[in-house]
């Protein structure tokens, strides 16, 4: 076992995908990162190259940045709103690990608005512009910004995309 050193925004994003009680981090992150234990050990360059092909273009995410559109929202749902709305246009497959993101007692998203109403009091569901998803938006900004980013990482954007797009709500 060897020791990292992370900054402690990064602790803090691992930390927040923990699934169970006991997860390791670096269950956590073979989980993040699609890595099977054994293809590490065994064929790490193959593992690699694997994942390559499954990373969107961002075409659309980078369209969104560089316009005034995101901007323009007047409020942090909004933007969050916009942003979930072009994740889910950019590549509507990708974004059904959206179902996988939950919260210690809530879940975020969900394909109608009953079932969110009912995992928690006060969720103010609202529905995702041109997706079936809905997502609940009685969340700070910091969390907001948190669904975003592991959502897109799900989603397989580069990290730094992820941070320029997660700042912008």
């Amino acid at each position: 076992m060897k020791t990292i050193e992370v900054d402690e925004e990064l602790y803090r994003y691992i930390a927040s995908n923990t699934r169970h009680i006991g997860e390791s981090a670096s269950d956590i992150l073979r989980r993040l990162l699609k890595i099977d234990s054994q293809a590490v050990s065994q064929e790490p360059q193959k593992t690699a190259a694997k994942a390559e092909p499954d990373h969107p273009s961002g075409q659309g995410i980078e369209q969104m940045l560089k316009s005034d559109d995101l901007q323009s929202q007047e409020s942090a749902i909004d933007r969050f709103m916009h942003i979930l709305s072009v994740l889910y246009q950019e590549n509507p497959t990708a974004f059904a690990q959206a179902n996988d993101i939950k919260g210690r007692k809530r879940i975020y998203f969900a394909d109608d608005e009953a079932a969110l109403l009912a995992s928690g009091n006060t969720t103010k569901p609202k529905a995702i512009a041109g997706s079936p998803y809905w997502v609940i938006t009685n969340t700070n900004t910091g969390r907001k910004r948190n669904i975003v980013a592991q959502l897109m990482a799900a989603m397989g954007y580069a990290h730094g995309v992820i941070e320029r797009v997660s700042q912008s709500i």
